[in-house]
């Protein structure tokens, strides 16, 4: 040790430097199957039952800038099987987010692209701008950009009978959290020209959205949670709400976990512009069941079946979801 002291000084200097540049990026991810049947009974065209099977693999690096600024990305690649030929196929990578991210006492700031608020009901989609967030116990977030309506669903035509698919978007919330009880009031804003053929501006749509959230977990077992939007600008389908009884549920960390939920939701077409639910969808109302388990280390299954009616056909409606995750 005496003799080779030089030596093993420099191998520990640089094994350290090693260590500490391989912590600054960090890399999760998953690969998914998802089986969906969306069935329309009412329906006398091949909209009646429709298949799908999609394979994801998703990669979400962080990277630390110092100590308070990280880079942040998500990247999808993803095929439908259910297309064999090479016409129909589907296959893609996409850069779905990247934004940076400053943390500080009580304060945090967001620019790229990346998810607004809402996004486990509403606004389960990204925009490009930037968010300012301040608080602990009680929160106000507020962020502003331009918002794609390429996820917009389908029974909207928001921005999409002119050129301009792209709308200005803002968004303001204020939240609180402390132990069982969270819960919040926001405010969603967007606003796009339509072009005619012409090149000239023919209308605008606009979209003001009030939402009202909260949740409430009564002990480890059972939950409820809940909200209600309201689209002020809509003539029709202007609100969206639901209800949600949560029993358990899997962690992915922990073999052998389970869980399962009952809920009832309204998704009118023009308030849940960009709805995040699987078993009940935008322009439908009913019940939804689930259930998930975690049969390994790291795999969670998932499956969801929803009955309703379509809003604007009043369809008897009924969609089966299944989700299998693999997490490393």
């Amino acid at each position: 040790a005496a003799e080779f002291s030089d030596e093993l000084n420099n191998l520990g200097v640089r094994v350290s430097n090693l260590e500490r540049n391989a912590d600054m990026v960090k890399w999760n991810g998953k690969a998914e199957y998802t089986y969906k049947s969306l069935r329309d009974k009412d329906a006398k065209d091949e909209t009646r039952k429709q298949n799908s099977d999609h394979l994801l693999f998703r990669l979400e690096p962080s990277a630390e800038v110092n100590q308070n600024w990280h880079v942040k990305a998500r990247l999808d690649a993803s095929t439908e099987l259910d297309s064999d030929s090479a016409e129909k196929s589907e296959d893609k990578v996409d850069l779905k987010r990247i934004w940076a991210q400053g943390n500080y006492n009580n304060f945090q700031v967001k620019l790229g692209k990346f998810a607004p608020i809402d996004d486990d009901s509403i606004f389960d989609t990204t925009f490009s701008g930037a968010e300012v967030a301040f608080g602990n116990k009680v929160t106000f977030t507020a962020g502003a950009g331009r918002k794609s309506n390429d996820d917009l669903n389908k029974y909207v035509s928001f921005a999409k009978d002119g050129v301009n698919d792209t709308a200005n978007y803002q968004y303001a919330g204020l939240g609180y959290g402390d132990g069982k009880f969270v819960g919040g009031v926001d405010y969603h804003h967007l606003n796009a020209d339509n072009i005619n053929y012409k090149g000239q501006k023919s209308t605008e749509d606009t979209a003001n959205i009030w939402l009202a959230k909260a949740a409430y977990r009564f002990d480890k077992t059972n939950g409820l949670n809940g909200f209600y939007a309201n689209n002020t600008t809509a003539d029709q389908y202007d609100h969206a709400w639901s209800a949600e009884y949560d029993y358990k549920g899997a962690q992915a960390e922990n073999k052998g976990t389970w869980g399962a939920w009952a809920a009832y939701r309204y998704l009118g077409q023009n308030t849940a512009l960009f709805s995040t639910f699987d078993a009940i969808l935008a322009g439908q109302k009913g019940w939804e069941v689930g259930a998930n388990y975690a049969p390994f280390k790291n795999v969670v299954a998932t499956l969801r079946y929803g009955n309703g009616k379509s809003l604007l056909e009043d369809h008897d409606v009924e969609n089966l979801f299944g989700r299998i995750e693999m997490f490393f």
